[in-house]
């Protein structure tokens, strides 16, 4: 939950117009209420991410999301559901290479560890891909000796190559 200790996720006025209107309605909602997405995503039972994807336009809110984030919210339903029908248009709001220092890292990670995931995996599954659909992940913090550490879980359904 939001405290006096945590900072909340606003939106980015220069991905504004990349993002659908949505994004501006529950930022601003989201903002107002000072709630994190972790507070958000308990009451829409997802994950954090899956409901960041939410405001950022990168999923679809399902007729139960969109109620809970109005009651939530204190957006009227009928203007959610307006603003958040429809399918979402994934992809738009990253550049290449990104410039925001900790997409880039998450970009670098790939461009570093790419090869070995995939030859790794290849040796676990055969050959095929792991989907970004059918899919999921989290994050964690993890505490130690040695500071904090950002777990990150992605898992994807292994979906093999057919044969053709």
């Amino acid at each position: 939950m939001s405290g006096p200790d945590k900072t909340i996720a606003t939106l980015r006025s220069d991905l504004v117009p990349r993002l659908p209107s949505s994004a501006v309605t529950l930022f601003e909602a989201k903002k107002q209420k000072n709630l994190t997405f972790e507070a958000i995503a308990k009451k829409l039972g997802r994950e954090e991410v899956a409901c960041a994807a939410l405001f950022y336009g990168q999923a679809r809110a399902s007729p139960e999301d969109i109620k809970n984030l109005s009651e939530l919210l204190d957006i009227p339903q009928d203007r959610l559901e307006s603003e958040l029908s429809g399918w979402p248009d994934r992809g738009h709001t990253l550049d290449l290479p990104p410039k925001e220092p900790l997409i880039y890292r998450l970009f670098e990670i790939v461009q570093n560890y790419g090869y070995a995931y995939k030859a790794v995996l290849n040796e676990k599954f055969g050959d095929g891909i792991m989907s970004a659909i059918t899919f999921s992940t989290k994050i964690e913090k993890e505490t130690d000796e040695k500071g904090d550490w950002a777990v990150i879980t992605l898992r994807g359904k292994w979906l093999p190559y057919s044969r053709f």
